[in-house]
């Protein structure tokens, strides 16, 4: 029951534009607030991704757009074993796409609700695992600010990967963001100081505290502090400084502490990096080597013989949706011809707001990126001699690329 759409012949491997016909779609897997997700192919290599799809309009309408170009500056410049990687974007009339590593082990959130029971063992190997993507982004700046079982996907042996930089935060060396982001059950207690008018910032901390929440959750099937989206501001701060997390006493005493020192509300004594994670009793006998190579076994793996995500999404697609991925190439074509009749698609201001969609819009092919790195002179050099290029580049006055801050 997918959504595939006729076949074409093959595209080109070597075109350098990507765009909805180089991909053959087979069925939708998930949504969000920002769009919904499906499992596509690509024509000419037959690899297999996740494709998310975002109407501009909407986006337009909830002012969500500079979020998504956010998100696709930040993801161009990134790659990591255990981030969802970025592999195309492109754009047309109706919807702006993002091409991703197809994950089919399903999202942490999922598998809870599933009532899966996970063990010390396994939950300390995520911890491993997402904090070296942690350690990776913070070498980059990023803060991800909504780490939480819904944003870690699983890939088919069980290995843990972050996804969804939508509201990620970008921050300069030395400086702080400032601005209220995330999930509130997820989010660390510094960052609801801003609701109270108290603004001293925060950084890379606040994800190493979702950690911990998220961590509890898998061990428990509960978090350590009951809120709610809802939950005002000012309860939040007291149920902080009123509640103190329960720790089952079967939990190994080396857990216990791991996630004490995470969900420590003074940030000056959290866990907050990835060297002060490596020093924890918990982690001592880790070989870091193996799990960023992914040689540790994980201990639980998802079914492969079925998708692990809610079968409702590609239903919705097929009979609910208004406007189905699958039938875009003919209402695209009677659309044209509409507008070609009468010449008046949408009102001024917000024909305006389209159009610098249109053209603020992030076109990304990480194929060809990697190309060009392999037909690069720079690639037939030693280590030494790469970093004395590099070196004498830095000479050229050209100014660095600009950051957002949060």
């Amino acid at each position: 029951m997918g959504l595939g759409q006729s076949s074409k012949a093959p595209v080109s491997h070597h075109s350098d534009e990507v765009n909805f016909d180089h991909f053959q779609i087979l069925r939708a897997i998930g949504k969000g607030s920002f769009g919904k997700v499906c499992i596509v192919q690509k024509k000419d290599t037959k690899k297999m991704y996740a494709m998310k799809y975002m109407n501009k309009l909407k986006c337009v309408e909830r002012n969500e757009v500079r979020n998504v170009l956010k998100e696709l500056q930040i993801m161009q410049n990134l790659e990591h074993p255990f981030l969802v990687n970025f592999w195309y974007s492109f754009q047309d009339e109706e919807d702006m796409f993002m091409v991703v590593d197809l994950l089919l082990g399903g999202d942490l959130r999922y598998h809870l609700q599933q009532n899966v029971h996970f063990s010390e063992s396994t939950v300390t190997l995520y911890v491993c695992e997402l904090a070296l993507a942690l350690g990776y982004l913070c070498s980059r700046r990023i803060i991800h600010r909504d780490i939480k079982p819904d944003n870690i996907l699983l890939d088919e042996h069980g290995h843990a990967h972050l996804t969804d930089f939508n509201i990620a935060a970008i921050v300069k060396e030395d400086l702080k963001a400032t601005s209220i982001a995330g999930t509130k059950p997820y989010m660390a207690p510094e960052l609801f100081q801003t609701f109270e008018g108290t603004n001293p910032g925060y950084s890379f901390s606040v994800d190493w505290w979702s950690l911990g929440i998220t961590a509890y959750e898998l061990l428990r099937g509960q978090r350590p502090y009951v809120m709610r989206s809802s939950t005002p501001a000012n309860e939040i701060l007291q149920i902080f400084h009123k509640v103190h997390p329960s720790y089952p006493a079967a939990w190994s005493v080396e857990m216990k502490s791991l996630l004490r020192k995470l969900l420590c509300i003074d940030v000056q004594k959290r866990v907050s990096c990835l060297a002060e994670l490596q020093k924890l009793d918990l982690m001592s006998q880790v070989n870091w080597d193996s799990v960023l190579s992914k040689n540790l076994p994980p201990g639980f793996i998802p079914n492969k013989r079925r998708l692990n995500c809610d079968p409702t999404f590609e239903l919705e697609e097929m009979i609910l949706e208004s406007k189905p991925l699958h039938k875009k190439k003919k209402r695209l074509a009677r659309r044209s011809k509409e507008q070609g009749s009468d010449g008046s698609p949408q009102n001024g201001q917000l024909q305006q707001r389209l159009e610098n969609v249109q053209r603020d819009f992030i076109v990304f092919n990480r194929e060809k990126s990697k190309r060009a790195e392999t037909d690069s002179p720079l690639s037939q050099l030693s280590t030494s001699e790469k970093n004395k290029v590099l070196e004498d580049g830095q000479n050229n006055n050209i100014e660095p690329a600009s950051f957002l801050s949060g």
